[in-house]
């Protein structure tokens, strides 16, 4: 059985996001925790929260236990980028991309 936790809208780049979920794909909930607990990155503690969202919904919905949980996939999406413009020299003007990511992790027992 598989459950399925998505952050949306999370306000860091995909680019920053992905190289810390490649950490956890394929570990128990525990251990990626663990690693995400001291990874020292920005991105980490919004990849742990998606993780802890989907060992819940397992547990809650599915009725699961948390302990033998692993990580099947975890991915990250692009979302939304918010243009603000940055002045230049001789009055012109720069498009700053604020870029969003959705974090996707789903949880399974292994069956």
């Amino acid at each position: 059985m598989e459950a399925k936790a998505i952050g949306r809208y999370v306000r860091i780049s995909p680019t920053k996001v992905r190289p810390v979920v490649a950490l956890i794909k394929g570990k128990g909930v525990g251990d990626a925790l663990a690693v995400l607990r001291f990874t020292p990155n920005r991105a980490a503690r919004a990849v742990a929260k998606v993780v802890m969202s989907a060992a819940a919904n397992a547990e809650h919905n599915l009725e699961l236990d948390r302990d033998v949980l692993r990580i099947a996939r975890a991915y990250v999406d692009g979302g939304p980028s918010v243009k603000r413009m940055q002045a230049r020299a001789r009055g012109r003007a720069d498009i700053v991309k604020k870029r969003s990511s959705h974090i996707t992790v789903v949880v399974t027992d292994g069956e």
